[in-house]
């Protein structure tokens, strides 16, 4: 705060941040995350879309890319899926 009369100059402080880029996988994987452990159509609803297929596609590319960051029980009809 600058007082008047007063010859100081404010401080300029920079802070400099770094950009953190995720993939579209990975933010689904942080949003299971916060959800917990879900089948595809609640985890589909919470990304925001209207059918429960939607992340089909998504989770087939989760399996490929990132197999260790998910896990999948498929004993269970239907699956459920947790992010690790």
């Amino acid at each position: 705060m600058l007082v008047e009369g007063s010859n100081e100059r404010p401080e300029v402080v920079t802070i400099a941040s770094e950009a953190v880029f995720k993939t579209y996988e990975q933010i689904c994987l942080d949003k299971l995350k916060e959800i917990g452990k879900s089948t595809a159509e609640k985890w589909s609803f919470a990304m925001g879309y209207q059918h429960r297929s939607s992340l089909s596609k998504v989770i087939r590319r989760i399996k490929q890319k990132y197999p260790n960051k998910l896990k999948i029980y498929e004993s269970k009809y239907p699956r459920l899926y947790e992010a690790i």
